[in-house]
């Protein structure tokens, strides 16, 4: 899986069955021919009673496929051809057709080796590009965006995939410093298309519109023309938009159908209180705007975004993850570490997460004078 940590992007962990979708694979495949080869024949030169072993050595071509180059797999035949013919191994008196019977399967391993390290470079350059793409849709965030420190984490819900439904953005431009965090319509790279033209319509509003509702009927406008024409469009998307004053010692929040920020103050979580407007795409926050509200901040105050992805992570008996109440007990973990500490607290409770899961930790830091 993939996320942003601290503005940089880590891989997800990859466990064994990974190697099967084009990760590497694990050490132990790639040693097991050749301790396969090696331990069949230590053992048919310690005792002759080990002959019938022989037969393992018909598996070590086709294994070796899983790992090696056409190269290495031939030498590895090679290798179990020459085992077979050392009269001190006591292998040397196989049949003609079994004798063959292992030329013919070492060398169908070599092809499809070859065939297979052919399309896994291919596979290389595809991830390759995949990754840039979905790189420029949502770059990694920048430690410091003017007087906000940032920390986030990403985690998209399809495997293989760097960007999923969920997205979040931090700008400075004539109006301050503006964050947002929103949640398009399904997830994964179907949802892709939209999470764009979201982030595009926050980036250009940033630049021009003077109030943060103004941002959100921008970005409403834009997933509304999106699904004009399309039949049975219903494109829509929740969001929270922040916007910071110079000084540090407020921030305006609007809500569009997003769960709402939590305020981390000393040793307590307070979740902000703020009237949520309709989601964005629906064409009604131009008609009826959400409701902006101003929260005071005091020296070292943060604020916590998170997705759906968090708050309804649920565990065996159907509980959501009570975010709000952990983030109190984990207040004491520094910014940059507070994404992270949220991740693998949802993991040791055993609370099992669904959807795409996006963190944001805004740390207002004005500079002294």
């Amino acid at each position: 899986m993939n996320a942003v940590r601290g503005g940089r992007w880590s891989r997800r962990n990859r466990d064994e069955r990974g190697w099967l979708r084009g990760a590497p694979p694990p050490r132990w495949v790639r040693v097991l021919p050749v301790l396969l080869l090696l331990a069949v024949c230590t053992a048919t030169l310690l005792t002759p009673h080990a002959r019938d072993l022989g037969f393992l050595l018909g598996a070590i071509p086709p294994l070796a496929v899983l790992s090696y180059g056409p190269l290495a797999t031939a030498l590895l035949g090679v290798g179990v051809v020459v085992a077979l013919n050392i009269p001190a191994t006591h292998l040397n008196r196989p049949g003609n057709t079994d004798l063959l019977t292992i030329v013919f399967v070492a060398v169908l391993s070599v092809f499809v080796s070859y065939v297979r390290s052919h399309r896994d470079a291919q596979l290389d350059t595809e991830r390759a590009i995949g990754e840039a793409v979905q790189r420029a849709v949502m770059p990694p965030l920048p430690e410091r965006v003017g007087i906000v420190g940032c920390s986030g984490f990403y985690r998209a819900a399809q495997d293989g995939t760097l960007v999923g439904g969920d997205f979040f953005d931090v700008r400075d431009g004539p109006y301050g410093v503006r964050a947002v965090m929103g949640d398009v319509q399904g997830h994964g790279l179907a949802a892709v298309a939209t999470v764009v033209s979201l982030l595009g319509a926050f980036r250009e509003a940033v630049l021009d519109q003077p109030g943060l509702e103004s941002v959100a009927a921008r970005m409403d406008r834009r997933l509304t023309v999106d699904s004009a024409g399309v039949r049975h469009g219903e494109l829509f998307a929740t969001g929270v938009l922040l916007e910071f004053s110079p000084d540090g010692s407020a921030v305006r929040v609007v809500t569009c159908g997003h769960p709402v920020p939590v305020l981390l103050h000393e040793a307590h979580a307070l979740d902000v209180t703020v009237v949520p407007g309709p989601p964005l795409g629906l064409g009604l926050v131009g008609v009826d705007p959400p409701k902006e509200v101003t929260v005071p901040l005091a020296p070292g105050d943060r604020l916590f975004l998170a997705s759906d992805g968090v708050w309804e992570a649920r565990n065996a008996d159907g509980a959501f993850y009570p975010l709000s109440v952990r983030l109190a007990a984990l207040t004491g973990a520094v910014s940059a570490e507070l994404p992270g500490a949220v991740w693998a607290d949802v993991a040791r409770l055993r609370y099992e997460v669904r959807d795409d899961v996006t963190m944001l930790v805004l740390t207002p830091e004005p500079p002294t004078a």
